[in-house]
């Protein structure tokens, strides 16, 4: 039998109380006053109540890495940050490039149960940049794929982005492009400035981000298709992104949670939790990306979650990883960053980290507003909340995470997908519940 909950007196992002029932593989009610025989009660006063967050940039590493991550240990991690669904990046072994691989990461994420895994196909052959990977055969498939992405590499061939571009238009597909000069960028380990000469770090200009962002704007007015861009990082690529968009030009953007909170500053002290690519970047910039997160330049949150093992941080600058786990500290890094300065009120939170993603992915289900009928996709946040990050907060199977010790607001307090919980009173729901849970609502 399929579960229910009675959400008693939830916040909702526009400041007014509800009560929301979830039965039947729908919200079934929403007001005051609610009743449902044999529901589960969820007393959610001073809790506010969001769509289930989707993260259009999540490694789940499987197949081929999973000693770094899995994509049962990816979503547990989604659950506990609030995300209902995650767009899985193509850089696994074997790559994502074919509808064979797509469809064993799509039923992989259904027999997991505690999100919704949605695939991203890769653009060229083994993420080689060398020819056009199986683009139509992949959104054809049961994955239905709508989201293309070698992120982790450049297209940097101007031609096979054009066509990249120009074919993905027949099924209203979108490159997601990892904006990266390579020429510009050989051996580079942190942000060029003059921190990285204090300390003897080969730099990465921004010029090389926002020199492929110019160029690929440019592509995608000429053939008229849509073109994302990853991780956006500098105050320049805002400037670019801004000029396109007023163009009306067809180009979205996305920024981690990371590159709106932390600065190259962290840097000095050789600590690898803070290596990331791009690199984190000067004050200015984060200044630059938060206000364009604020006015619309940049659409979406992302958290571009790069699970590593401890043998490829724990070691010298140079030799280590880069990348950062971000999916379980996302929402609160957001209400740090952006909502606490008064850059973003929730309905904007609802809008950056669960409605766009959602639409830019083409993803159906989710990013839903909460209303009757509705998918029942929801988180539960406790924004007066506070805690110092550890290790204990992380739900899946890296902890490279650059907040440990560090004190976050806010604190997932329950995630609901398909109407079930994954996560109740803050902590996960165990596999074989979930399991059941699952079996159960696609009976």
């Amino acid at each position: 039998m399929a579960e229910s909950y009675l959400i008693r007196g939830a916040s909702l992002a526009d400041g007014s109380r509800s009560d929301i029932l979830l039965d039947g593989g729908i919200i079934a009610e929403v007001g005051s006053g609610v009743s449902a025989a044999g529901a589960t009660v969820i007393d959610a006063d001073g809790l506010l109540a969001l769509p289930g967050l989707v993260d259009l940039h999540t490694h789940l590493r499987e197949p081929g890495y999973e000693q770094s991550e899995t994509i049962l240990t990816g979503t547990r991690a989604a659950a506990a940050g609030g995300f209902t669904a995650v767009f899985a990046m193509a850089n696994t072994a074997p790559v994502a490039d074919t509808a064979g691989v797509v469809e064993q990461e799509l039923a992989l994420g259904e027999a997991a149960g505690y999100a919704t895994v949605q695939p991203i196909g890769a653009v060229t052959v083994g993420l080689q940049g060398e020819r056009l990977a199986e683009l139509g055969a992949m959104a054809r498939s049961r994955a239905n794929v709508r989201v293309f992405s070698d992120d982790g590499f450049c297209v940097s061939d101007a031609l096979l982005m054009r066509r990249a571009l120009e074919y993905v238009k027949a099924f209203d597909g979108v490159i997601a492009q990892h904006a990266q000069e390579p020429r510009l960028t050989q051996g580079a380990q942190m942000n060029e400035g003059a921190l990285s000469g204090e300390l003897g770090l080969a730099g990465w200009p921004a010029v090389a981000e926002e020199a492929i962002i110019a160029r690929d704007v440019l592509l995608a007015e000429h053939v008229g298709s849509r073109l994302h861009i990853c991780h956006v990082s500098t105050a320049g690529s805002v400037d670019v992104i801004r000029w396109a968009k007023a163009r009306g030009i067809q180009v979205t953007a996305e920024v981690t949670p990371h590159h709106l909170l932390l600065t190259e500053d962290l840097i000095a002290g050789y600590d690898a939790r803070f290596k990331v690519n791009p690199p984190l970047r000067r004050r200015e910039d984060v200044e630059a990306v938060r206000a364009a997160l604020a006015d619309g330049t940049i659409d979406i949150v992302a958290t571009d979650h790069a699970p590593h093992p401890s043998e490829s941080k724990e070691c010298e600058w140079d030799a280590a990883a880069n990348g950062m786990v971000g999916l379980e500290s996302a929402l609160s890094v957001v209400h740090a960053s952006v909502v606490e300065n008064g850059l973003l009120d929730w309905t904007d939170v609802a809008r950056v980290l669960s409605q766009t993603p959602a639409r830019i992915g083409r993803i159906r289900g989710q990013g839903e507003s909460i209303a009757v009928g509705g998918a029942p996709e929801i988180v539960l946040y406790d924004p007066s909340a506070s805690r110092e990050f550890s290790t204990a907060d992380l739900a899946g199977r890296s902890v490279n995470s650059p907040y440990l010790g560090r004190t976050l607001p806010g604190r997932v307090v329950a995630t609901f997908h398909h109407g079930y919980a994954t996560v109740l009173d803050g902590d996960v729901r165990d596999t074989a519940e979930i399991a059941a849970a699952a079996g159960a609502a696609r009976a």
